[in-house]
């Protein structure tokens, strides 16, 4: 199990490599990216913070509990913090398996998961300003040509 929290660029194929295993006949990976836009606002940048440590020992849990909930054999979960700009990763998710049903069941669960329960946090800079974001879904109030602060 590799968890990790870190202010530098997520070495995604790095972290896909080493996960393989002989056992492994699947391996699932999510790579959540910077897009640019949101419901029609062009996104400029996002700033990621965190209160670290308790991120970190979130992450972990987590991590660990997907391994039994799932019977996976092994996962990777990363995530960036710091100013990220359109095509960057912020996060990455990487599940092995005997079977890719199991890793790709266990790669959603632990990409809502992370969201709905790690603190960390993210602010959008658009054009015409910036916001807080929420997890999945996307804030109702945030709508193109608005400017929003919370």
């Amino acid at each position: 199990m590799y968890v990790e929290i870190t202010k530098t660029v997520i070495d995604a194929p790095g972290i896909v490599s080493a996960i393989k295993a002989g056992p492994d006949g699947a391996v699932c990976a999510f790579d959540g990216i910077v897009r640019n836009n949101t419901r029609g606002r062009t996104t400029l940048f996002l700033d990621y913070e965190a209160y670290e440590e308790m991120a970190l020992q979130q992450m972990r849990s987590i991590a660990a509990e997907v391994l039994t909930k799932f019977g996976v054999r092994d996962v990777a979960l990363v995530h960036r913090l710091g100013r990220l700009h359109v095509g960057e990763s912020s996060v990455l998710i990487v599940v092995a398996s005997a079977h890719r049903g199991a890793a790709f069941d266990a790669c959603r669960w632990l990409i809502d998961t992370l969201k709905k329960t790690v603190p960390i946090w993210k602010k959008e800079y658009f054009v015409d300003g910036a916001v807080w974001a929420d997890g999945e879904p996307f804030p109702e109030e945030i709508v193109a040509g608005t400017v929003a602060e919370r």
